[in-house]
């Protein structure tokens, strides 16, 4: 019997596959636990549909990243720090103060989870910071940390 599964299976199949199952198995394990449906034309043409769709909006995700990517990439954020003597920095410039001054200075919102700053900055100067904005696109923003 041909089914469409509706969620992935172990050692059976990936959500929206189109796979050859017994009927037995079909019928008391993948139908009653709602993870697969039988493969009428109806069901494969919705199947093919959704999959169009689906590539689509990833499509349109990628060209919105490359977008937003080539906004950010020479973009540079100045940060405030308190100082001490010496020019010693008290406290550091996480993701989240560097994305809020990218929303102040630049107007431009960014999701904090997709910068990949491995640990705070500490010091004063210019730093690059990556960010990965889509799987394929990942750009970096120059984050200058300057005495208050």
């Amino acid at each position: 019997m041909k089914v469409i599964l509706l969620e992935d299976v172990r050692k059976v199949g990936k959500k929206g596959e189109l796979i050859e199952v017994k009927d037995g198995f079909a019928r008391n394990v993948l139908f009653r636990k709602n993870q697969a449906v039988e493969a009428t034309n109806d069901a494969i043409n919705q199947l093919e549909l959704k999959k169009k769709a689906d590539k689509k909006r990833r499509q349109e995700d990628l060209e919105e990243a490359k977008e937003l990517g080539d906004k950010i990439k020479d973009m540079v954020v100045t940060i405030p720090i308190k100082t001490g003597e010496g020019g010693r920095v008290f406290g550091s410039v996480s993701s989240k103060e560097i994305i809020k001054a990218v929303k102040e200075q630049h107007d431009l919102s960014v999701d904090k989870k997709k910068m990949v700053l491995k640990e705070p900055i500490k010091s004063l100067g210019t730093h690059i910071v990556p960010i990965k904005l889509h799987p394929k696109v990942t750009t970096e923003i120059s984050v200058k940390v300057v005495e208050e």
